[in-house]
């Protein structure tokens, strides 16, 4: 499902219940203000006409804000589920690959409903605009009670995907989400949902070319990083090429004095 379908009627009821104060103060005020007599209404109307349509544009403004649904900087592939062989006794993995399409520099971080079987790696990181990463997750799968095989059944477990608009250059930490709520996207959650690794299925099939692309691109962030500058000679060795030369007039002097002789 959707994040925008499953996380929309709870955030926008929550903000509503926020917002209904002010709008039964505003009705409250309405109505008190209609028994004064209709010269201090004229008079306190012709006053404060600027401030209070002022006030009401800026409610009408953040109410509409909250109501539309925030903006994706993420796009997910799969974009609904994570899918696991459905092996009992074993951890299994699956992949799952994140692309920022925003043009800004994304943070995203994952949050799991059960962070005692499941470790996500990376489990967070910062995507210039346009990068992409496969992250892969691991999950322990328990054996089934009265052997009931949950397979192509979505599990109750559940994987969170946040993302947060950062700078260029910022560092990586996940506290950056908890200093900034405020700004903090909730971009999908993913539901586990187990395949039968003995029948072939396109979903299968993917996760696999995933996860060979997962394993791909960390063994390639292990290798050194190629040498293009100058060869270094020796760790700490530094030539002092001014004294290399004096070195060399010394002993041509040297030997021009003995040749003389």
């Amino acid at each position: 499902m959707a994040i925008a379908d499953h996380h929309k009627p709870h955030s926008s009821d929550g903000k509503l219940w926020k917002l209904c104060p002010l709008w039964q103060s505003g009705t409250t005020s309405s109505s008190s203000s209609s028994t004064q007599n209709l010269h201090s209404q004229n008079h306190s109307h012709q006053n404060g006409v600027g401030s209070n349509n002022s006030r009401s544009t800026s409610s009408v403004t953040s109410v509409a804000r909250s109501l539309l649904p925030a903006r994706r900087r993420l796009r997910l592939d799969p974009a609904n589920n994570l899918y696991f062989p459905y092996e009992p006794g074993k951890q299994v993995k699956s992949a799952v690959k994140i692309k920022n399409t925003s043009k800004s520099y994304v943070a995203f971080k994952f949050q799991t409903t059960a962070p005692k079987s499941c470790y996500m790696r990376p489990p967070g990181g910062i995507l210039e605009p346009g990068e992409s990463v496969i992250a892969t997750v691991f999950k322990f799968v328990e054996h089934p009670e009265n052997n009931e095989k949950p397979v192509d059944q979505k599990s109750k477990v559940k994987f969170k995907i946040m993302s947060l608009k950062v700078k260029e250059g910022t560092d990586y930490v996940p506290e950056l989400f908890d200093e900034q709520k405020d700004q903090v996207t909730i971009e999908r959650v993913l539901r586990v949902v187990f395949l039968d690794p003995e029948r072939p299925s396109p979903a299968l099939e993917k996760l696999k070319r995933q996860l060979a692309e997962a394993e791909a691109a960390l063994e390639s962030r292990k290798k050194p990083p190629v040498e293009t500058g100058p060869k270094v000679v020796g760790e700490g060795l530094v030539i002092d090429e001014w004294k290399e030369r004096r070195e060399k007039y010394l002993a041509r002097q040297q030997v021009e004095a003995i040749d003389s002789v």
